[in-house]
């Protein structure tokens, strides 16, 4: 039986992807800040799931609460990184980008980091990490958010890299999804929004041909393209 861990799996994709996992007899261990929430889950599936309540901004900690999960498992196949912060900071209030920055950069790096050197040393296993269109460009209404999605997409594309070169089947999965139907969807302009199972089923998909970058849904692959081609006098416009 294969054992994943889902990082940031109380709501969203992450628990949506958490539920198909399980009904493809995967071990999964969830984590996330709101005990109640983890239980409510493991509650549906009591022996198929294993909870382990941390935040990711204190990246510190990050090792010790994942190596108890995994012995909680009896190993790791997959890691799937969901957990992150969006907010709009327009007044560039530097508590609010502090604590973006704390959740997708310092967590995010412990997090890939330990999961890294987690399956070299036992020679395969997978990543997938939750980066965002959003990391394609600049946006002047939360600078510090499209910025730390943009290092998670570099940060996984240099792991990517890290990984052919060890010669060793360890696969790295960035998704980056438009809009989804969740908390996280803060924009007033929204479009094209996918059902949260949606999303999560093509991200299963992805993970079973082991893809290396997807866009959530397939339909944004065509924004992210032309996103990145806009010239400069159109981005700062939005």
């Amino acid at each position: 039986m294969k054992k994943a861990i889902i990082i940031g799996a109380t709501s969203g994709i992450g628990r949506g992807l958490a539920k198909i996992l399980v009904e493809n007899n995967y071990l999964v261990g969830i984590t996330g800040r709101r005990t109640n929430l983890l239980e409510e889950i493991k509650s549906e599936k009591p022996d198929s799931y294993f909870i382990e309540n941390f935040d990711i901004s204190n990246a510190e900690t990050v090792s010790f609460h994942l190596e108890k999960l995994v012995s909680m498992l009896g190993g790791l196949d997959i890691l799937v990184l969901s957990s992150g912060t969006d907010n709009f900071n327009n007044s560039l209030n530097y508590e609010i980008e502090k604590l973006t920055i704390a959740t997708n950069v310092n967590g995010f790096t412990a997090i890939a980091d330990w999961s890294f050197n987690y399956f070299k040393s036992q020679q395969h296993g997978h990543l997938v990490a939750i980066s965002s269109i959003a990391g394609l460009r600049g946006n002047r209404q939360s600078p510090a958010y499209t910025a730390t999605k943009a290092y998670q997409i570099i940060y996984l594309e240099s792991l990517r890299v890290k990984a052919k070169n060890s010669g060793l089947p360890i696969y790295i999965t960035d998704v980056r999804p438009g809009f989804v139907d969740t908390a996280m969807a803060k924009s007033d302009i929204l479009f094209w929004v996918a059902p949260v199972d949606k999303a999560a089923g093509q991200i299963y998909k992805a993970i079973g041909t082991k893809r290396k970058v997807v866009y959530v849904t397939k339909r944004w692959k065509m924004i992210g393209n032309l996103v990145k081609i806009l010239p400069n006098w159109i981005i700062e416009k939005f």
